[in-house]
């Protein structure tokens, strides 16, 4: 066993695929410990909120001011509200309105709102511009106010007895805060979704799920495969013929139709994460079946199996200790492989809308299908759907590289 173990760390193809599972195994574990969130709390009024730390800004009003006298600041300010985006399309309202294009210099910040200021009217229609172009240019307008102004900002509450507004504090443009004095502070690694959701928190949950559904159906199919293909490569005979005969059943029909068939049947109320990875493992056994058989039909032959006959061990004992230590190693490997492509189907499923029902937990195929559907895709709100596809790719990909690892250890053809 300890040589075994040897020869598989030896192999850089597995060891590869192991680490890079291990890290995911291990942030599934770990995360939880240092953040206590659930996975689907709605922390944000809006979608798709971009990656970043979030600060209270009514916490930050009350914080300690530090002034910093930065030569950058203003250029800094105004280039987060008029960038190169706002500027040219600043410059094609004015040119619809009838400025000529030699007047407009979008480099030079204070011209170019000077005839934005003169000219713009929120109100105004001009000619082929459509109701959403023109709320863009309204909310731009707003977001304009004041950008060049270089006095601070003066913060008032209402007097009650007065009936006015006294002014209680100001900030200047020079004023900082130590984000870490603010009592109210959230990092968010990967934004929100569009439910307003937590997307890192969300997405290490479902890493959670997807593998627990890869390994339940993983090992039912992987059971299943092993006991039928035991039966039918040693017993032979009709007991082959009838195993093989529901296994050509099954080989005819697609996995991924069996499975949709399957699922639609099953309605949205019962699919919990468990239905769905036995569902997966009852429908995805069939070429572990035929691999063990084919091996089986090759060792049953053998000389310590015939002496184990005429022995007169029992079919049980002889399957067991004298023929499944043999293809034990190939065993495993037909799981790893169940455990991605049970992984997989899942994603497939729930991108079809067949997954686990969407109230209870997430998983990577139901936060792809929620990305899609609210076209986080389309909208460039990368961080909800981007990150998911990697996971994806990662968990299936370390497990194939483990499994290509198995077998170039495994298999005398492959041996360096």
């Amino acid at each position: 066993m300890k040589h075994t173990l040897q020869q598989v760390f030896h192999s850089g193809k597995f060891v590869v695929g192991f680490i890079i599972f291990t890290f995911i195994l291990l942030t599934v574990v770990v995360y939880p410990l240092f953040v206590r969130a659930e996975p689907l709390a709605i922390i944000g009024q809006g979608t798709f909120f971009p990656p970043g730390i979030y600060a209270n800004l009514y916490d930050s009003i009350g914080s300690q001011p530090y002034t910093l006298m930065l030569d950058d600041a203003a250029a800094k300010r105004i280039e987060g509200k008029l960038g190169d985006q706002e500027r040219q399309d600043i410059k094609d309202w004015l040119l619809a309105f009838g400025i000529p294009e030699n007047e407009i210099d979008i480099a030079n910040t204070e011209k170019l709102m000077d005839q934005w200021l003169n000219n713009y009217d929120p109100k105004k229609q001009l000619p082929g511009m459509t109701f959403a172009k023109q709320r863009y240019y309204q909310r731009l307008d707003a977001s304009l106010e004041g950008i060049l102004a270089t006095e601070g900002v003066t913060i008032a509450a209402h007097n009650a007895e007065a009936g006015t507004l006294v002014e209680t504090d100001s900030v200047a443009q020079t004023d900082y805060v130590n984000v870490t004095e603010v009592p109210n502070v959230r990092l968010l690694v990967l934004g929100t979704d569009n439910f307003g959701r937590d997307v890192m928190t969300e997405l290490v949950s479902a890493t959670g799920t997807s593998l627990m559904i890869g390994l339940v159906a993983g090992l039912i199919a992987t059971t299943i495969g092993l006991v039928l293909g035991l039966l039918a490569g040693y017993i032979g005979g009709m007991v082959d013929d009838v195993i093989m005969f529901i296994t050509n059943l099954f080989t005819v029909i697609p996995t991924i139709v069996l499975l949709i068939l399957v699922s639609y049947s099953i309605g949205q109320e019962n699919r919990g994460p468990v239905i769905i990875a036995v569902v997966i493992g009852f429908t995805a056994w069939v070429w572990t079946a035929r691999a063990v058989r084919a091996q089986v039909i090759s060792l049953r032959n053998r000389d310590h199996v015939s002496m184990s006959k005429i022995s007169g061990h029992p079919i049980v004992r002889i399957i067991f200790t004298d023929i499944f230590p043999y293809i034990a190693s190939y065993v495993i490997m037909a799981f790893i492989l169940q455990v991605s492509s049970a992984i997989l189907y899942e994603a497939s499923l729930s991108i079809l809308g067949l997954g686990p029902k969407t109230t209870e937990v997430p998983t990577l195929g139901l936060m792809m299908n929620w990305g899609m559907i609210y076209q986080a895709h389309i909208l460039g709100k990368w961080w909800a759907i981007f990150p998911v596809i990697v996971v994806i790719a990662l968990v299936s990909f370390s497990l194939n590289l483990m499994n290509t690892g198995l077998d170039q250890v495994y298999n005398p053809a492959l041996r360096d």
